[in-house]
C-alpha cells in the first residue's frame, strides 16, 4: 500500500484555485495548453474545466526516466506538438518538477519556436531535488523528496489511476512493482 500525501479533495480544490488564477491572468487572450505526456493528462483535463478563457490543447511526450525512479539526465522528445506555437500564449502543464533537467530542456526547445509568452504550471514540485532552476509561474503543491504516484504519476506505468497522490512503497520498487 502507499501513504497518501495529497488527498483527492485537496487536489481538486487547489486545481480549481489554479484555474481561477490562470483565467484571471490570461483574460482577453487565447491560451494554448501544452500537456506533457503521460503524467499531466489528469491534471490538464481537470485544470481545463476550471478555465474561463478560450483555450486549445496540444501534447508533447518527453522521456528522461525510463522505468527507474531517478532521472537519467538524457531527454528525448517522443511526441512533438502538432500546433505551431509562434506568437501564441503557451502554458506548459506538467505533473511534477523534480531535478528541473527535463523541464529546462523543454523550455529551451519551446522558446526557440518564438511563442508570444511561455509559462509553466506544475501540479507538484520538489524544491529539494532541483538541479536547474526553472521559473514556474503556477504551482499546485511543494512536496518532499519522495517518489510519488497517483493522479497521473506512475512507477513503471502503474498507479496513474489513483485519485490521490501517494508515496511509493519502497518494497514495490525492490520487487519491481
Amino acid at each position: 500500500m502507499t501513504e497518501v500525501l495529497i488527498e483527492e479533495d485537496d487536489l481538486q480544490r487547489r486545481i480549481a484555485d489554479l484555474g481561477a488564477e490562470i483565467s484571471s491572468d490570461y483574460e482577453g487572450r487565447d491560451l494554448l495548453l501544452v500537456g506533457v505526456l503521460k503524467g499531466a493528462v489528469f491534471f490538464l483535463a481537470d485544470l481545463m474545466r476550471h478555465l474561463t478563457v478560450p483555450c486549445e490543447i496540444d501534447f508533447m511526450a518527453i522521456s528522461s526516466y525510463g522505468a527507474s525512479t531517478d532521472s537519467s539526465g538524457v531527454v528525448r522528445i517522443l511526441k512533438d506538438l502538432d500546433i505551431n506555437i509562434e506568437g501564441r500564449h503557451v502554458l506548459v502543464v506538467e505533473d511534477i518538477i523534480d531535478s528541473g533537467l527535463t523541464l529546462s530542456y523543454l523550455v529551451r526547445n519551446l522558446e526557440a519556436r518564438e511563442p508570444a509568452s511561455l509559462e509553466i504550471c506544475a501540479l507538484l514540485t520538489k524544491p529539494d531535488r532541483r538541479e536547474i532552476d526553472v521559473p514556474v509561474r503556477y504551482t499546485g503543491f511543494e512536496i518532499p523528496n519522495r517518489f510519488v504516484i497517483g493522479y497521473g504519476l506512475d512507477f513503471a506505468e502503474r498507479y496513474r489511476n489513483l485519485p490521490y497522490v501517494g508515496v511509493l512503497d519502497e518494497s514495490l520498487v525492490l520487487e519491481g512493482a
